[in-house]
């Protein structure tokens, strides 16, 4: 641990300032503190140092500046969640400068995938919705067990997946509000499936498989009377008045019926006598 050559401070002692001066938030003397320090590569390729670089660029609006911090400097992974918001931020800026107007959440996607984030300060993870995949399976693992984390069990969810445990109460509400909106889904596409099912069996058993509400006249016959089809064919068949008459009130009226007496009697067959033909009309 040496001592800085006319400063006063050592290495450490400097990062130490920075880290401090940025977590409470006093800017303004932060730049003025970098301002002052001596003119040594060593002390400011320090991550700290350049965080704090990087912090007050953007601080001041300097976005060129800033992305040059970003784009020439290896940090560590620990530091990639500040610096991204940095360079994400500052791209979002000069967008809406640009458009004139707030940038929605599709005008910030666009934002994102113009700009990707340098793997200076990335690991190359896909992420979404700003969650990396592997802290979304994480947080899907646990759901598919419970739900309902408690306060305890969502501070350790954001130790493991590097939230805080504000998007991971978010999280998990999201998702039980999309289960709940799915299932109220499901069970109205169910109730019409089962509504459209009862409609068809409302069918009539006399014409065929045609409504019983059909809005023809000459299509609905009422009960215990045949239809038209049944009358023409009846006056093709060499009947007597008497055996009309019979097969006109039957309580049953089947089409295999019609086709044997009109087989049986137009058809000429010999063998069938007047009896016969009542028999198989009055069936």
């Amino acid at each position: 641990m040496s001592m800085l050559p006319s400063f006063g401070f050592t290495q450490e002692q400097v990062a130490c300032v920075c880290e401090v001066l940025q977590q409470g938030g006093n800017l303004e003397r932060l730049g003025r503190f970098l301002w002052s320090l001596p003119a040594c590569d060593h002390l400011h390729k320090n991550e700290s140092v350049l965080k704090a670089k990087a912090v007050v660029a953007f601080h001041r609006g300097n976005f060129r500046e800033l992305y040059k911090i970003l784009e020439s400097h290896q940090f560590s992974p620990h530091n990639h969640p500040k610096l991204q918001q940095l360079w994400l931020k500052a791209h979002y800026v000069e967008a809406e400068k640009l458009r004139g107007r707030p940038l929605g959440a599709v005008g910030k996607y666009r934002v994102r995938r113009k700009f990707p984030l340098p793997r200076t300060i990335w690991d190359g993870e896909e992420t979404s919705y700003c969650f990396k995949e592997k802290s979304r399976g994480v947080l899907r693992e646990w759901y598919t067990h419970n739900p309902y984390p408690s306060p305890r069990e969502k501070r350790e969810l954001a130790e493991a997946t590097g939230l805080t445990t504000t998007q991971v109460s978010n999280w998990f509400k999201n998702r039980r509000q999309r289960d709940r909106a799915a299932e109220a889904k499901e069970r109205e596409n169910s109730e019409n499936n089962n509504s459209g099912a009862n409609k068809q069996n409302q069918l009539s058993p006399l014409d065929g498989g045609k409504s019983l509400m059909s809005s023809s006249e000459d299509e609905f016959s009422p009960p215990q009377s045949p239809d038209q089809n049944s009358v023409l064919l009846l006056q093709e068949v060499d009947l007597t008045n008497t055996e009309r008459r019979s097969f006109l009130w039957s309580a049953e009226v089947k089409t295999c019926t019609i086709t044997e007496v009109k087989r049986g009697i137009v058809g000429g067959d010999s063998q069938v006598t007047s009896a016969d033909r009542h028999s198989v009309i009055t069936s």
